[in-house]
């Protein structure tokens, strides 16, 4: 699922009533794209006087009709949670750069778990640990910052705006990740589980580490059936193991099949930025890094727009959606219809 919102976007909607042309009126393009009116019948002096009597009727009712009210600033996220919504649209109305409105909304699911697939406490991996991913982009400089696999540090929406504002790099990740933001101020703990991921890890084993991420074929023993430790089967990869992935049951889709809080703020002043935060794919395999951290994967923001994106994160990473709808975006595509 793929949002996006583009600043033209008000624009376009006050200008889809302007169009069409009086009887007797023939359009031809003028400065701007507006339209002049050539008068077929220039010698006619009654219909020349019903035409300014029409135009002058026109221009009062214009005059007297109050202009749309803007729907500037914005605030747009990913799936059901009013929290965050509330606590980034509360900071953006009352004049706060967008930066800041997108992180309150996503730091308000880390906090709170929002479907036990944001923040510390949620989604644990194969080993039964959790870890987290965040990205955070100021869409008018176009600068981001990404942090992967963090497994101490419970800020990761915080720890990406500090990579992006205190370094040069764009994308941080595992041990590493977790010292700079500890560098930086930011509170560790000794691992980010739960009582509850552990309880869902311990279940899931017991079932036989099914669903999982590993490819049937090219491991031993077979992860359709069994769990790990795995071993590479020689010859198992390549177009075996893609037959044997193909054939695969997918896991089903519940209400708990994605893993991100996607957020795009547009001000008043029609600046964008845009921030996702993740704690990862369930029983995912450890050290693995979704589309949350990347810009232009789980979120993206230009000056023309921004775009957030949930779902099946190693496909978002292998066709970047959001860098692709802004894209299209930038070219005059309509938000819809990128």
């Amino acid at each position: 699922r793929t949002m996006a919102a583009g600043r033209r976007a008000t624009r376009g909607a006050r200008a889809a009533g302007c169009g069409g042309a009086a009887e007797g009126v023939e359009g031809v393009p003028g400065d701007g794209g507006r339209v002049w009116g050539r008068q077929r019948h220039a010698h006619n002096p009654r219909r020349m006087a019903a035409l300014s009597l029409l135009l002058a009727a026109l221009a009062t009712a214009a005059a007297a009709t109050p202009p749309p009210p803007s729907p500037l600033p914005l605030l747009i996220h990913t799936w059901p949670w009013p929290d965050a919504c509330a606590a980034g649209y509360a900071l953006l109305s009352a004049g706060a750069p967008p930066l800041d409105a997108v992180q309150a909304a996503a730091e308000t699911c880390e906090v709170r778990g929002c479907d036990g697939t944001v923040g510390a406490g949620g989604s644990p991996d194969e080993g039964g640990g959790t870890t987290l991913d965040a990205v955070i982009i100021d869409g008018p400089t176009r600068r981001a910052g990404g942090v992967g696999c963090l497994a101490r540090v419970p800020a990761a929406v915080a720890a990406a705006r500090l990579v992006m504002e205190t370094t040069t790099h764009t994308l941080l990740v595992g041990p590493g990740a977790d010292a700079f933001a500890m560098s930086m101020g930011l509170p560790a703990r000794k691992n980010l589980s739960s009582p509850s991921s552990t309880a869902a890890w311990r279940s899931w084993r017991a079932g036989g580490c099914q669903p999982n991420f590993r490819a049937p074929g090219a491991v031993a023993p077979d992860p359709r059936r069994s769990c790990g430790p795995y071993e590479l089967v020689v010859g198992g990869g390549g177009e075996a193991a893609a037959r044997a992935r193909a054939r695969a049951t997918p896991p089903p889709i519940t209400a708990l099949s994605h893993d991100t809080i996607a957020a795009v703020a547009v001000s008043a002043s029609r600046a964008v930025a845009a921030a996702a935060s993740s704690n990862g794919a369930g029983h995912k395999v450890p050290g693995r890094v979704g589309d949350a951290a990347v810009a232009g994967g789980g979120a993206a923001a230009t000056p023309a727009g921004g775009c957030g994106s949930t779902g099946d994160g190693d496909a978002h990473l292998r066709f970047l959606p959001c860098a692709h709808a802004l894209a299209l975006l930038e070219g005059g595509t309509s938000p819809r219809e990128a």
